[in-house]
């Protein structure tokens, strides 16, 4: 069955950076289309990112202000979400997701914290 470990989350102050993991299995990855969704306290589920499976094409919600970066390891059956420039708002649990628009089943999440 699909199973999906996300990584790499924790605390940091605003301006610094975070590269979030998910670690895929259960399916072949090289085959399918990924995504990051995040959910913040409080707030609905936001899509953030996505990365189509031939991993020539790739989307951000913010596109004009593109903070994030997403890149995926057929390899290592590994998908990765480059942070930059955090945000008190980028706070949220981050999950990753197989497919395009980021639907269930997910991981545990990594819980990412933008605070001084």
């Amino acid at each position: 069955q699909v199973q999906l470990v996300e990584s790499g989350g924790g605390l940091v102050h605003p301006g610094g950076s975070l590269r979030l993991s998910c670690a895929a299995s259960g399916f072949l990855f090289s085959s399918y289309d990924m995504s990051w969704v995040r959910h913040a306290l409080g707030k609905g589920l936001e899509w953030v990112s996505g990365i189509n499976g031939g991993r020539g094409r790739t989307n951000y919600a913010d596109s004009e202000n593109r903070r994030f970066t997403i890149s995926s390891d057929n390899a290592n059956n590994s998908l990765y979400l480059q942070m930059n420039s955090l945000k008190p708002e980028d706070t949220a649990v981050y999950y990753c997701a197989k497919g395009w628009v980021g639907a269930p089943p997910w991981g545990q999440g990594t819980q990412v914290t933008v605070s001084t």
